[in-house]
């Protein structure tokens, strides 16, 4: 643990390496090593919130969970909402992103809606013009200055 608080430290991550360690050790006691998939259960683990249990569900087992990263809560607000500030709407952002799995495929999906507000839909500089969803984004199109104002709101 003290080698990974080390290299770990300088990214801003201090409480992250402890946290691991408390998960892995609760996870060898109480499901002998395999981490569980049941939501429930994973939101028991300390450190442990609704995104991380989500990720795992998705990643870990390919089931159809949600996630709401930074990219992922970017991308459902331009494209779906587009008023008002998302941190007020995250019960809405949930629905959606649970709402659009297409079943079977939340690994799938849930990497790509996370890659796409990486690469296209950035906070910065969205590429709003090779976007694939602008004939249905309801920010679509957007000037500079509400562009600069949407930015500047979510803390860029």
């Amino acid at each position: 643990v003290s080698d990974v608080k080390k290299t770990w430290y300088p990214l801003g991550y201090n409480i992250r390496p402890e946290r691991l360690h408390s998960i892995a050790c609760e996870t060898v006691e109480r499901y002998g090593g395999q981490l569980p998939s049941d939501e429930d259960e994973l939101l028991s683990f300390k450190g442990i919130g609704r995104y991380t249990a989500g990720a795992i569900r998705s990643f870990a087992f390919n089931e159809d969970a949600p996630i709401l990263d930074t990219n992922v809560i970017r991308v459902l607000h331009r494209v779906f909402i587009a008023k008002g500030d998302p941190k007020t709407q995250k019960a809405r952002l949930w629905h959606l992103s649970e709402a659009l799995i297409p079943t079977g495929k939340g690994y799938d999906f849930n990497q790509g809606i996370m890659d796409f507000g990486a690469t296209c839909c950035t906070a910065r500089n969205p590429s709003c013009q090779q976007c694939p969803m602008k004939s249905f984004c309801k920010t679509y199109p957007f000037d500079r200055k509400l562009r600069n104002a949407a930015v500047r709101h979510e803390g860029r």
